[in-house]
C-alpha cells in the first residue's frame, strides 16, 4: 500500500480536524475538576472531542471516568497500544498569534499542543482511520489510549490501567523520530525552608518572590517585591537591576509603587529535559537579589538558590551529577520558586537521571540541602527497551522504508507514556533536524511533517497488528 498517497487523500480533513482540536484550551484546571472531569472542563472537552470522532468513525470507544479513554480497531486477544495525551502545558506570553488559534502560516500550524501532543494524536487517529477505510485485516487490536494528565502527574494512566488491560507492545507519538528506546528516570521534588521571623532592619526586605508554573518547564519569568528603607536606596537598587539585565542580555522591568519595588525578569522557557537550552528567570532573579543587602530570610533563600543552582543544570553542586553511554547526563531544573516573607519558602525541582542510575541517590542529594525539608518526592524510574526487541526492529524497518534514512535509536530526558508499557517506545513526531519547540511560545508543527508522521503511524500500526 502507498501509505503517503492514502494520507494525501485525507489531507484537508486532517488539517481541519487538527486545527479544531488545537483550539480547545486543554490546560489542567485543578480547581475546576469534578467527578467525571477530574482535570477541568477544557481538558475534558479535548478528551470528548477525540472520543466523539472515534464514535463517528465506527471505532470501539470507551471513556474511563474522565481520566482517560480509548479508541480501538481490530480483532484478537493481543493489544497494540498507541499512547497519546490531550492535555497541554500553559501557553505563557509572547506568542505571535493567540496560542489556541491554530493559525496557519509558512505551512505550519501554530498552537500550544501542536507538536506536544495534540497534533500527533490527530495524526495517529487518522492513521487508524486509514487502516479501517482500507479494510486491512488485523490479528490484534490497535488501541489508541488517550490520557489527560501527562503534563503533570500521570494520574490519568494510573487510573486507566487499574481498570483496563495493558497492551503487550506499543508506541507513543510524543517525542522524536526515528525511535526513542530509552527514557531517563524523572524525579519531581518540592523542598521547603523554614526561617525564623526577623525584623526588617536591613537596607532591603524581600517581601515576595515567585517564578515558574510547572516543574517540567524552565521558567521564562520571575517576579519579586522588595521594600527599601530609604528612597535613595530604592533608586540604587533600580539602577543595579537595569545594569544586571544589560550585563546578562536579559529583558525585564522594575516599577515603583506605594508598597515598594516590583521587579520582573524575562527568561527563555524550554522543556526541562535539557534546561541548559533555556534561560531560567528564577535563578537569574535570585542571582541579582542575593548580591544586595536583603533581610536575613530573603538573603538566606536567594543565596542558597544562587549557590546550589546558578549555572549548573547537571546537579554537580548537589553532588548528584552522573551519566551513562545509553542516555547521557543527569539534568536538573529549578521549575518553581515560591517565597513570601515569614510564610513560605519553597523550590520545585525536576531531575532527569540516566537509565543506569538510581533515584535513591538523587533523593539523598536533595535531602542534603542545608535547612531543607522534602515535601514531595515522586520518582518515575528509567525505561529502556533493547535494540533487538521485535517492536524496535519493526519500527526501524517502517521508518527506513518510508524515509530512506537510517532508523537510529535515541535516548531522551523526557518522559513519554511509552514508559507505562513493559515494551513501549516513543515514535515521532519530531523529525531529525527540526527544532524542538514543545513547551515554548509559538509552538508549531510542520504540515508536511504531520502528513509524513500519519503515514508512518499507519504502516507501523499495520505491521505491528497484522
Amino acid at each position: 500500500m502507498n501509505w503517503e498517497a492514502e494520507v494525501i487523500r485525507k489531507k484537508d480533513n486532517l488539517i481541519k480536524d487538527t486545527q479544531s482540536f488545537l483550539q480547545i484550551e486543554s490546560v489542567l484546571d485543578e480547581e475546576g475538576g469534578k467527578e467525571g472531569k477530574p482535570f477541568g472542563e477544557k481538558v475534558d472537552d479535548a478528551l470528548q472531542y477525540m472520543l466523539r470522532k472515534g464514535e463517528d468513525e465506527g471505532f470501539t470507544v470507551k471513556n474511563v471516568d474522565g481520566y482517560a479513554g480509548h479508541i480501538e480497531y481490530g480483532e484478537g486477544e493481543d493489544i497494540v497500544g498507541v499512547l497519546c495525551h490531550v492535555d497541554v502545558v500553559p501557553a505563557g506570553d509572547g506568542w505571535t498569534t493567540p496560542p489556541f488559534s491554530a493559525d496557519i502560516r509558512e505551512n505550519k500550524i501554530f498552537a500550544r499542543g501542536a507538536i506536544d501532543d495534540k497534533g500527533p494524536t490527530m495524526a495517529a487517529f487518522y492513521a487508524l482511520k486509514i487502516l479501517k477505510d482500507s479494510g486491512l485485516q488485523l490479528s490484534k487490536k490497535i488501541r489508541m489510549i488517550i490520557g489527560t494528565d501527562e503534563e503533570s502527574d500521570w494520574r490519568c494512566v494510573d487510573h486507566y490501567f487499574k481498570h483496563e488491560a495493558m497492551p503487550q507492545i506499543g508506541f507513543a507519538p510524543d517525542a522524536d523520530f526515528p525511535i526513542i528506546h530509552a527514557e531517563k528516570g524523572i524525579i519531581d521534588a518540592i523542598v521547603s525552608f523554614t526561617y525564623q521571623q526577623t525584623a526588617d532592619h536591613q537596607r532591603y526586605t524581600l517581601k515576595q518572590f515567585t517564578s515558574g508554573m510547572r516543574l517540567n518547564m524552565v521558567p521564562d519569568e520571575a517576579a519579586a517585591a522588595v521594600t527599601a528603607t530609604q528612597e535613595h536606596d530604592a533608586e540604587l537598587l533600580k539602577t543595579a537591576f537595569e545594569a544586571y539585565l544589560a550585563d546578562h542580555q536579559l529583558s525585564g522591568e522594575v516599577k515603583s509603587t506605594a508598597d515598594g519595588l516590583h521587579f520582573t525578569l524575562k527568561g527563555v522557557s524550554v522543556h526541562a529535559m535539557e534546561p541548559a537550552h533555556g534561560t531560567n528567570a528564577g535563578i537569574h532573579m535570585a542571582n541579582f537579589l542575593c548580591r544586595h543587602e536583603l533581610d536575613e530570610q530573603g538573603l538566606a533563600f536567594t543565596s542558597q538558590i544562587n549557590a546550589l543552582f546558578d549555572q549548573d543544570t547537571r546537579g554537580q553542586k548537589l553532588g548528584i551529577a552522573c551519566k551513562d553511554e545509553i542516555s547521557g547526563d543527569l539534568t536538573l531544573n529549578v521549575g518553581t520558586i515560591r517565597y513570601t516573607q515569614n510564610e513560605e519558602a519553597k523550590l520545585g525541582l525536576n531531575v532527569r537521571y540516566p537509565v543506569t542510575a538510581d533515584g535513591k541517590d538523587v533523593k539523598k542529594g536533595i535531602e542534603s540541602i542545608k535547612g531543607a525539608s522534602l515535601l514531595k518526592f515522586d520518582d518515575s524510574p528509567p525505561h529502556h527497551v533493547s535494540k533487538d526487541h521485535p517492536l524496535v526492529k519493526t519500527l526501524q524497518r517502517v521508518y527506513e522504508e518510508q524515509t530512506g534514512d537510517p532508523a537510529t535509536l535515541i535516548a531522551i530526558g523526557g518522559g513519554t507514556y511509552a514508559r507505562s508499557l513493559e515494551a513501549g517506545v516513543a515514535f515521532g513526531p519530531l523529525f531529525p533536524g527540526r527544532p524542538d519547540c514543545a513547551h515554548q511560545k509559538d509552538e508549531y508543527i510542520e504540515i508536511d511533517d504531520l502528513l509524513r508522521a500519519t503515514a508512518l503511524y499507519a504502516q507501523a500500526m499495520y505491521e505491528l497488528a497484522k
